[in-house]
């Protein structure tokens, strides 16, 4: 089965821009370091030909990560803002965004998560595109499954 990279069209396109910079500019300047550090000598123990080697390899990674990730992209709008009270009756706000957009830290939570499967959740419909989420409804308790057991929230609303 192959990977689905869950993102909306502007994410698509970032990394679309990256891929690029990646293999123009950034493989000229990983390449040009090689030709410097080739320069200094013995390549067996030329510490600054391994490291741009490294370096090298790190780009070559990188470039098919990108490809493998826009090759199989999934484009689906789901940006949502849900608002909900938690166990300590204290509301809390997340963005749920596509699976490679989330930043945990800043309250952006990935669709794919326990919370983000609590409030929404995929349904194709059989001849419609783009499939659509469903989402809880504000006054619904949701389950969150967590490494610390099940947690409530109360939803207080939901801005698609």
């Amino acid at each position: 089965m192959e990977n689905e990279y869950r993102m909306s069209a502007e994410k698509k396109q970032e990394l679309e821009v990256e891929l690029n910079y990646l293999k123009t500019t950034r493989s000229d300047e990983v390449a040009e370091q090689i030709k410097i550090a080739r320069g200094f000598g013995d390549l067996s123990e030329n510490s600054e030909y391994d490291e741009a080697k490294i370096e090298q390899g790190k780009l070559y990674s990188k470039i098919a990560e990108l490809e493998e990730m826009i090759q199989h992209a999934v484009i689906v709008d789901i940006r949502c803002k849900v608002t909900v009270k938690g166990p300590n009756g204290r509301e809390m706000t997340y963005s749920i965004v596509g699976s490679q957009e989330s930043d945990p830290m800043h309250g952006i939570i990935s669709e794919e998560s326990p919370f983000g499967k609590a409030v929404l959740r995929f349904k194709e419909v059989p001849g419609e595109m783009p499939p659509k989420w469903i989402s809880a409804q504000a006054g619904d308790v949701i389950t969150v499954e967590a490494p610390q057991g099940n947690m409530q929230y109360t939803v207080v609303r939901i801005e698609m």
